[in-house]
């Protein structure tokens, strides 16, 4: 018989540490996610318990506040990037939500309405599959012109990577902001590769340009 191990790792913001406590079953279980700066959370693969661990952990971190909901855009229809020759401002040009994609995203507003979170601001990029993300997700927001996907070498990746330290780096204790977003944005600010609908709760670095990630979420 295997014995159960509990995992349990060391993070800088207090409320982090939650997301680690899982008992280890071998192969089967998830596995822990290292985030820069050394946060983690439950990964794919976890069992319900573990699921709902997480997402009450997340809730707590989100209250707390001082951090950012990094979500990457919902699912969309096939393909990557944008097709040829898109205009930003039409979004029948460019590759957009799927019904799955808009079903995840209201999935989202109910899961936040649920746990009665309510962000003080929630940001988007100019992209419409983001645009729609947020707006059936959370309703209202504005966008943010370095939230727009740098795919392709199409703006200044560090600059708007640096904005986006900057901003982050304001949001007060006890408010929280959302970033509706690409994986190329996520990636580049936190070093972690987001499936779509996937969200990251980040906050400010001490130890490098890069921002924290303190627990990741599906929002299952």
């Amino acid at each position: 018989m295997k014995r159960r191990q509990t995992l349990k790792l060391v993070f800088a913001h207090p409320l982090a540490a939650g997301v680690a406590n899982v008992a280890a079953r071998g192969p089967a279980v998830g596995s822990l996610v290292a985030g820069v700066g050394g946060a983690s959370g439950v990964a794919f693969g976890a069992t319900p318990a573990e699921s709902a661990a997480l997402a009450q952990d997340v809730a707590a971190l989100l209250r707390a506040g001082g951090c950012v909901l990094m979500l990457r855009h919902a699912r969309t229809e096939a393909g990557i990037g944008d097709p040829p020759n898109f205009k930003i401002d039409q979004c029948s040009t460019q590759r957009n939500l799927s019904p799955n994609g808009r079903a995840q995203a209201a999935a989202i507003n109910r899961w936040l309405a649920s746990r009665s979170l309510v962000p003080s601001r929630v940001l988007s990029s100019v992209w419409c599959r983001c645009q729609d993300t947020a707006r059936l997700a959370f309703g209202q927001f504005d966008v943010l012109a370095e939230l727009g996907s740098t795919f392709g070498g199409r703006f200044d990746a560090a600059a708007q990577t640096l904005a986006l330290q900057t901003r982050l780096a304001s949001v007060k204790p006890g408010t929280f902001e959302v970033w509706v977003t690409h994986q190329v944005n996520v990636t580049a600010l936190t070093g972690e590769l987001p499936s779509m609908g996937e969200a990251f709760v980040v906050s400010t670095s001490t130890a490098g340009s890069a921002a924290r990630v303190l627990a990741r979420t599906q929002f299952a």
